[in-house]
């Protein structure tokens, strides 16, 4: 499986009546092991991508702060989103402020749209389904990352670092999220 793989499974497994994290487990559990550990491997890879301050940033005006594992939880739910939103957000993390469920949250205070802990295992739950063993994904994970990982693997930048409770740098830095989630006054983070 290569990345254009991992997006057609993704695609082809949403399911508009479950929450992504069950549809896909659902669909993943379907398919051979090693697909599992290949679809994990590209969920990674995809997550790493996104670990940038940047979008901790905007992690952190849509939750009124965020965590290490918020964070975690906030990239996983980003490539839950699907293909053409991951990769907008990637480029500018401020294009969430058009994402119609990110608008629909700021509205009402909603500060745990985008973050999907659940997304984080989805491989696991189905390779478990599919095994029957609970401990098997993470030693099948332990192996097949061994033989899959590069000295580049990892070794992102995560760009220049800044004061998220600073509201002039965050109106600056993603000024369509800050004026959703900072309103008219200035040092008040949603």
């Amino acid at each position: 499986m290569d990345t254009e793989a991992f997006w057609r499974v993704l695609d082809a497994a949403k399911d508009g009546d479950r929450p992504p994290s069950i549809a896909i487990a659902n669909h993943l559990s379907a398919l051979p092991a090693g697909e599992i550990l290949a679809f994990e491997y590209h969920f990674s890879r995809l997550r790493d991508a996104v670990y940038r301050w940047d979008v901790w940033a905007a992690a952190y005006l849509i939750g009124g702060g965020c965590s290490d594992d918020r964070f975690s939880d906030f990239t996983a739910g980003l490539v839950a989103l699907g293909r053409e939103w991951y990769e907008q957000i990637a480029a500018l993390p401020d294009a969430l402020a058009g994402h119609p469920a990110v608008r629909a949250a700021a509205a009402i205070g909603d500060q745990d749209v985008i973050f999907d802990e659940d997304f984080n295992f989805v491989s696991s739950k189905a390779y478990e389904r599919l095994t029957g063993d609970t401990d098997a994904f993470w030693e099948a994970w332990e192996t097949y990352t061994a033989a899959h990982t590069t000295s580049a693997d990892g070794s992102g930048d995560m760009g220049e670092s800044f004061d998220f409770d600073d509201a002039q740098q965050m109106r600056r830095r993603l000024p369509r999220l800050a004026a959703l989630y900072l309103g008219s006054e200035p040092d008040r983070l949603a």
